[in-house]
């Protein structure tokens, strides 16, 4: 079981990514695109361009995180593009965790 001991902060990245990539992708896409320190105690979201995968980035103790998730036949609700990093809370949920069926 994977548990926070602290609300982590959820950070999006606007622009899709390619989803072939290793986990030293996203790491230096947070560094780098993102400007923000990878090993924070915080959550990287990612897209690919159809919405219907997110990858979770985050660190721990003993090294970094990389999640997937697959949805069949829906997509993932992402926010518009207005700035290259958003800080994501809806109340308690993130906004990458709902999606929705079209």
């Amino acid at each position: 079981m994977f548990r926070f001991d602290t609300e982590p902060r959820v950070f999006l990245h606007r622009e899709p990514i390619d989803f072939r990539a290793g986990i030293n992708s996203p790491v230096m896409l947070v560094e780098q695109s993102m400007q923000l320190d990878p090993f924070a105690r915080a959550v990287y979201t990612f897209h690919n361009r159809r919405h219907n995968r997110v990858k979770l980035l985050l660190y721990d103790q003993s090294g970094f995180w990389l999640m997937l998730k697959r949805l069949e036949a829906d997509h993932f609700a992402w926010p518009r593009r207005q700035q290259g990093v958003d800080r994501a809370h809806d109340g308690a949920t993130p906004v990458a965790a709902r999606w929705h069926r079209y």
